[in-house]
């Protein structure tokens, strides 16, 4: 089972169709997009899914407010919206819970944390956080943009903070593994450049549970490009400014593979 999460850039604009092809040579079972809006380009993308077996599709995006960013789950098998308990609302749009019932089921949460001269931020991980000490529905999986990453490690210029920082290791104590760090240690690797500066961070996540990490088989960063270009030519940010995170999963654990 492939995830693929992905932050496509301002609902997608001209590039959707260039989205959805490279969505479509990833071969993802379920993809989770940030920056998906209620605009024409989106319903275009979303459409251009449907057409390559996406058919169970969930999304925040509001019409009254076409462009505000907003978060897409597409599968190939059914997906389940879940809504925790009255009053979670870490914000509106940038949270989308759901369970997918295919051979790997599991509870998939996509995430796009607002930056931190929202005011936002803060609220917003703290709420997320208490959400993983509290979990009991079994193997999930959390992916997303998280405009957060660990101090030093996760950027090439100081751009992290102690509570950006702070998150993802109490995440860690709560049993939530960052799935790229789970499998490859102190491994640089960034997703996003700053447009003045071109300083790498790495603010595109998945954190996997305990329950689910026995099924983690990999986790790694991927460049979108244009179909056709190649080498020196294909620029890094043709489709979209972040790289997309491609998760695969086993459908059964290793142990259970092996006893059946």
């Amino acid at each position: 089972m492939r995830i693929v999460s992905w932050n496509i850039r301002a609902g997608g604009g001209r590039r959707v169709l260039g989205i959805a092809d490279q969505i479509a040579r990833w071969a993802p079972d379920v993809v989770a997009l940030s920056e998906f809006r209620a605009t024409p380009p989106s319903a275009e993308l979303a459409r251009a899914l449907a057409g390559q077996g996406f058919v169970h599709q969930l999304s925040t995006a509001a019409a009254r407010q076409p462009h505000v960013n907003s978060l897409m789950l597409a599968s190939r098998w059914p997906l389940r919206r879940i809504r925790l308990r009255a009053g979670f609302a870490p914000d509106s749009g940038r949270w989308l819970l759901a369970g997918v019932d295919g051979p790997c089921a599991i509870t998939l949460g996509a995430m796009h944390v607002p930056n931190r001269v929202t005011g936002r931020k803060l609220p917003f991980l703290d709420t997320v956080l208490g959400v993983t000490h509290t979990w009991r529905r079994g193997p999930a999986l959390l992916v997303g943009d998280t405009n957060s990453g660990l101090i030093d490690l996760d950027e090439e210029a100081p751009a992290f903070d102690v509570e950006e920082d702070g998150w993802i290791r109490g995440l860690e104590a709560a049993g939530w593994a960052d799935a790229f760090r789970h499998l490859r240690g102190e491994a640089r690797g960034y997703t996003w450049y700053s447009p003045n500066g071109g300083n790498g961070f790495r603010i595109d996540q998945a954190f996997v549970n305990r329950a689910l990490r026995p099924r983690l088989r990999d986790a790694r960063h991927e460049w979108g490009r244009a179909a056709g270009a190649l080498g020196r030519r294909a620029r890094r940010d043709a489709l979209s400014d972040h790289a997309a995170l491609l998760v695969d999963l086993d459908a059964v654990t290793r142990e259970q593979s092996m006893v059946e």
